[in-house]
């Protein structure tokens, strides 16, 4: 079992959304602030802010020129799983889960929350970040930021049992309608080593996701890192029979299947999994 989280793990989270925000502002190319004048802004230690810039470094989104400082990356390339309109199952993966409650605490939404929740930087947010463990094994870390005025009374002991989804609708009446999340592959920190139970810069699976409730109204920013060595994604794709592409569907592939070779093919459905590995 992982031991208690340090002190700093809401100081780490706040370094690494600034940098994150600094990112998004700039344009690929464009420099950041020396770490030492990032150190003064922040009010943190030259470790605490090395480690996530190491982080941004290593995921590719920062790079770091000898001599020079360090800049914004290239954009990655985005890839959508399924065509626009089309609705993915998700069924749980396997295990018994579990939460185990890290941090719970109110702060302001900062800028980049803030935008994303669609708030003022000024609000106040819900921040919990929680272990994950699946058959009493931690599994990931996932850190939720939730609009504080949504959920008066919510308790940390409330975020350790059932659904959270569940909970929104019976204790505050909103109901979750819709989500936009992104995966793409990433490396373990040492507080997230520790926490899961991996080596420093173990492969791992980052998670974003931005949840809307029947209004459009964004109601949950989440970003989660998964063990890279226990828990992968499988996609399973409905290919159907050959029938003539659409000017807008021959533009488009999915992941692993390069362009060109569903030509000739209608509207690809895909379903999508998480899926446990055995330890080994």
């Amino acid at each position: 079992m992982a031991s208690e989280p340090p002190r700093s793990a809401l100081k780490r989270e706040r370094v690494r959304d600034y940098l994150m925000e600094l990112v998004e502002s700039r344009a690929p190319g464009d420099p950041i602030p020396s770490e030492r004048t990032l150190c003064e802004q922040l009010g943190v230690s030259r470790p605490t802010l090395r480690s996530a810039v190491d982080e941004l470094v290593t995921t590719g989104l920062l790079v770091r020129e000898h001599g020079r400082g360090m800049f914004v990356a290239r954009a990655k390339i985005t890839q959508e799983l399924a065509l626009d309109g089309q609705a993915h199952r998700l069924p749980q993966a396997s295990g018994t889960w579990a939460s185990r409650v890290l941090e719970f605490t109110t702060v302001r939404a900062g800028a980049r929350v803030g935008r994303k929740l669609h708030i003022s930087p000024a609000a106040e947010i819900t921040y919990i970040a929680r272990l994950r463990l699946v058959d009493d094994e931690p599994m990931a870390i996932e850190y939720l930021h939730v609009p504080a005025d949504l959920v008066p009374g919510l308790h940390a002991a409330d975020m350790e049992s059932g659904d959270f989804y569940d909970f929104l609708r019976a204790r505050h009446g909103v109901h979750v309608h819709e989500a936009v999340q992104s995966i793409e592959p990433t490396v373990t920190n040492d507080e997230e080593a520790r926490l899961i139970g991996v080596p420093v810069l173990s492969p791992a699976l980052l998670f974003e996701r931005l949840t809307k409730d029947a209004t459009g109204r964004p109601v949950e920013y989440v970003h989660s890192v998964y063990r890279g060595d226990r828990y992968r994604i499988v996609s399973r794709l409905a290919l159907g029979d050959a029938a003539p592409a659409t000017a807008q569907s021959a533009d488009r592939h999915h992941p692993g299947i390069p362009p060109g070779d569903l030509a000739g093919r209608g509207d690809v459905t895909a379903q999508m999994a998480g899926e446990v590995q055995p330890a080994g």
